[in-house]
């Protein structure tokens, strides 16, 4: 950790020495929105992952124009625009009786999740470079876990679904968390410049469509998608409906999962990130969804002892193998696509992996809540292994796309051609 800080340049510093706090507020709310519309609000559990999945329907709107936007006018303006949206919605949901309420506020919390994904990883690979970027994506993951992390066990002891003000104050500090980047970007952060200048002399740009023709984007994508599907579209949907709904466990057990989560992640990522150094990224990405099923298992087995302290301790364990999985992708991913692309049109590469991303956080939800919502549990938890085998096949046929520069290896040198005129044994003597 020390030379890594060590190499980081100021803006570097800056940006990772508050992503712990100011991510804290997203912990208190992320394990139990769907808890706060379901059993507190009384909204059928279908409607509620529905609205969930709103979130992502709104990013998706959003990501494509905003990536185009990062590319023109710089990350700053744009992810200015979406922490206020997120400000505005956090607070409105703190107060939301209804779904209609609750799907406006759901809306504007999409808008900054559209845009902020591709506007600070653009900011992250404008700011740092070469290797230290898949450690930097790493360990920022981490530092996010650890907020996340934090929040979880304070809502967790803080919540009660019997009284609707818990939620409304867990909102109400999201809401105010999100102060912390904004006043990092017209602070210490505002000379930073994501975009390039227009050259009149240099090549066009290309859109999306040149963008996602090439074999390695697209493939990425895909992998991109059916791992949020089955990862974090789940976290605040999928996971917390199964554990509350056919393992029977406590909302306190559910914040401390979230814990054991942050926990495996911040004690694990840097070792992990010394073990994948060097490897392909595609190879890594199989392990984890290896990693993924295993725990997916787990957590399906909580289902036969529900109410139990098994069934608790399972949900903890589920976490912990989860969070394994993750210190394997969340490095791997981002730079795949930041290596692939270049100043120009960093933006909108981030916005197709944030694209991908929400598209698998909207169907996520809803999947989960039609399923859950008609007991079948069991379903549920197979479609997860699934999608767990699927991204293996996917990731071998990305192996075969991406350059191996993007792959997290190094082009194997070219041998050195021979000159016919010259002595095996040397220049001759005169």
């Amino acid at each position: 950790m020390r030379s890594f800080w060590a190499a980081l340049p100021t803006e570097g510093r800056w940006l990772l020495s508050t992503v712990a706090i100011q991510t804290l507020g997203r912990g208190l709310t992320l394990p139990f929105t769907i808890i706060y519309l379901h059993e507190v609000r009384g909204f059928d559990l279908g409607v509620s992952g529905t609205l969930m999945g709103l979130i992502a329907i709104t990013g998706l709107i959003v990501t494509g124009p905003g990536g185009t936007l990062i590319d023109r006018f710089g990350a700053k303006i744009v992810l200015i625009v979406g922490l206020v949206a997120m400000i505005a919605g956090c607070t409105l949901l703190a107060f939301a009786t209804t779904p209609a309420v609750a799907a406006v506020a759901l809306v504007l919390i999409g808008i900054n999740f559209g845009v902020s994904w591709p506007g600070f990883n653009a900011l992250i690979a404008t700011v740092v470079e070469g290797d230290l970027r898949q450690q930097y994506f790493g360990v920022n993951f981490a530092l996010v876990n650890l907020g996340i992390g934090v929040g979880g066990i304070i809502g967790g002891f803080f919540v009660d679904v019997h009284n609707p003000d818990t939620f409304t104050a867990i909102f109400l500090v999201d809401a105010a968390t999100s102060l912390i980047p904004m006043a990092l970007l017209l602070g210490p952060l505002r000379h930073v410049r994501t975009h390039v200048e227009p050259d009149e002399h240099a090549a066009p740009v290309g859109g999306y469509r040149e963008i996602l023709k090439r074999p390695a984007v697209l493939w990425l994508t895909l992998v991109t998608f059916i791992s949020v599907f089955i990862g974090y579209g789940q976290m605040e949907a999928g996971f917390p409906a199964y554990a509350r709904q056919v393992s029977e466990v406590s909302t306190q057990v559910v914040g401390f999962s979230f814990a054991v989560n942050t926990a495996v992640i911040v004690l694990l990522q840097f070792t992990v990130l010394k073990l994948i150094a060097g490897h392909r990224r595609t190879r890594v990405m199989q392990v984890m969804a290896a990693v993924w099923a295993v725990s997916w298992l787990v957590l399906g087995a909580t289902g036969l002892l529900p109410d139990s302290l098994a069934a608790a301790i399972g949900v903890l364990a589920f976490m912990g193998i989860f969070a394994f999985g993750e210190t394997m992708l969340q490095p791997t991913v981002p730079a795949i696509y930041n290596d692939l692309a270049d100043d120009r049109n960093r933006g909108r590469y981030n916005a197709i992996n944030a694209a991908a991303f929400q598209g698998g956080a909207i169907t996520g939800p809803v999947v989960a809540g039609v399923l859950l919502g008609v007991g079948q549990g069991a379903w549920f938890i197979a479609a997860m292994v699934a999608g767990c085998v699927l991204i293996m096949l996917l990731a071998l046929a990305l192996e075969r796309r991406v350059p191996a520069s993007a792959n997290g290896v190094s082009e194997p040198s070219p041998e050195p051609v021979a000159d016919p005129s010259a002595s095996p044994a040397g220049p001759a003597a005169g």
